[in-house]
Formats: structure tokens, sequence, C-alpha cells
């Protein structure tokens, strides 16, 4: 089941008309919530994002907190899996095409859950390779935008070289990977960049530096050259669907020993704590 427009009903029954903004201009944002044990996660702040993605793009907010997370929650118990990712979608609308936004449109509103699945324990322990390119995506990304063709190119160039990520940089500092945020670890010392327009602000970059305090790793937030990432101990990817993984291998060069370190390891056993403790107890209120 999925939800359009008001009404739940089967994805195959989904329809939306071919002048949606979605379809025409990728006009949308969009969200994505993890769902564990059938409680979301964080969704309030998942939702602040969404609000926040919705009014840098000038779409009017069709719905209030408390009915964004009751369609949550509906969808979530019509659904088999116990571990989901709840994906939200709202675009501007039907209108004739031209470029300039349509006056008394109502936005489009879809949402739709499919199992969440954790990266296999091998690649938790092998970890993974990445390549690099220079990251040549808006100046708007921390805007969740469902114009993603940047990202799906870039992610596309790991794809080709049988890479799980592409890192990214811009000017010569590393900004994030194309579906991910990235961390950096330099004698003891955890790095990633700040937040600002020019990456996407993490919910799980949130936990992991959460994590990290409360493990008292010493963190720094500021810009990282990519001769630094280059020469690093060892690179994280975080997101909500790979939690965390090691980048081992860059531009098929080992990073480090060319296998997790030991402040990686730290982490990922603290995420699975929280998971443990928090993330599949964590009231859906919160």
């Amino acid at each position: 089941m999925v939800f359009l427009n008001g009404k739940f009903l089967p994805i195959e029954e989904a329809r939306v008309p071919v002048l949606d903004r979605g379809f025409i201009f990728g006009d949308g944002v969009y969200e994505l919530i993890p769902v564990y044990s059938r409680a979301p996660f964080r969704m309030h702040e998942h939702l602040a994002r969404l609000e926040r993605s919705l009014a840098a793009v000038r779409i009017a907010n069709p719905y209030a907190r408390d009915k964004w997370r009751a369609i949550v929650l509906e969808l979530v118990a019509k659904q088999p899996w116990e571990d989901q990712g709840v994906y939200l979608q709202v675009t501007r609308g039907v209108a004739k095409r031209d470029h300039a936004f349509p006056a008394g449109v109502e936005p489009t509103v879809f949402a739709m859950s499919n199992p969440l699945v954790n990266p296999p324990k091998e690649l938790v322990e092998k970890g993974v390779a990445a390549v690099s390119a220079p990251d040549n995506r808006w100046l708007r990304c921390d805007i969740k935008s469902i114009s993603l063709i940047g990202n799906v190119l870039l992610r596309q160039q790991s794809a080709d070289a049988g890479a799980a990520e592409t890192i990214l940089f811009r000017d010569g500092i590393l900004t994030e990977a194309s579906a991910s945020n990235v961390f950096v670890a330099k004698n003891g010392l955890v790095l990633s960049p700040p937040k600002s327009n020019l990456i996407l602000p993490g919910i799980t970059y949130d936990v992991v530096v959460e994590i990290a305090q409360q493990l008292g790793m010493p963190l720094e937030f500021r810009d990282i050259r990519e001769a630094e990432v280059r020469a690093a101990d060892e690179v994280w990817v975080t997101s909500s669907s790979k939690e965390i993984l090691a980048v081992v291998e860059l531009d098929g060069k080992p990073v480090g020993e060319g296998r997790p370190g030991p402040l990686f390891r730290r982490a990922w056993e603290g995420y699975q704590e929280f998971k443990r403790r928090v993330m599949r107890k964590e009231a859906v209120s919160a």
C-alpha cells in the first residue's frame, strides 16, 4: 500500500498526471524516515528537515506535523516488515509546463514504504571501496530535492567501478558522498565537514556525532582538504541505509591499512548498541 493525495491504495493503482511538475521539472522535495520494530526513528527531526526543504523551494507544506505523523504511522502499520524505510515526496503539483511557479495549484503528496536492509556483516567487517569525483552539483545540497540527476551520475561512477560510493570534492575540499555523509579519522581525531549549503544535513550524521561524543572520541568540524582525505587513517560513510561503513580503498589505493580501523569499529559497535537501546524502543511520539 502507498499514500497518494489523501488516499491509501495499492501501488499498482497509484497514478500521477504527466504534467506533474515533479515529472516535468523535478520540482519537489523528499524525505526518508527509517523505521525500527515499526517505530519511526527521530520522526520529529525528519519532518523538521522536510519542512525546511519545502520552505527553501517555496512549496506550501500540505499537512501539519501531526497529520504527517499519522500518515507515516498508518503507512508503517499497513506493511508486513518490522524494519522499513518510509519515503515521503511532495511536488509543486500539476500545471501546464512553465518554469514560473503556477498559481492555485495543490501540491502532490506521495508516500511509500520499503524494507530497510542494513549492510551485510561481510561489508562491515571488510569495508568497501570508493572512488572520488569533483562535486559538480548545484549549490543547495542542503535541500533534499528530488532533482537528483547530479547524485545519480556521481553514484553511477562508483557503480561502474564496482565501488560502494563516490566521495566528492569541491575546489579541493571534501563535501560529502553521492548518497552519504563522510567522516575522516587521523591520529585519533575524527573530522567531518561542517553543515552548510554544500552538504545534506544527515540525521544519521547527527547520531554518529552523538555516539562519537559519548565514546569520548575527539571531534572536529572544519574544511577537510582532499590531500587529508587521501592520507587519512580511516574514512567512514554514513546514511540511514548504510548506517556506518568503513571505506578501505579510495581510487584503487588503500585507506590507512586497507581495513576497517579501530575508531570505526568502536563507532559501529556504539551504533549497534544505540539501535538496541534507543531505536527499537524509542517512543513513536518523539
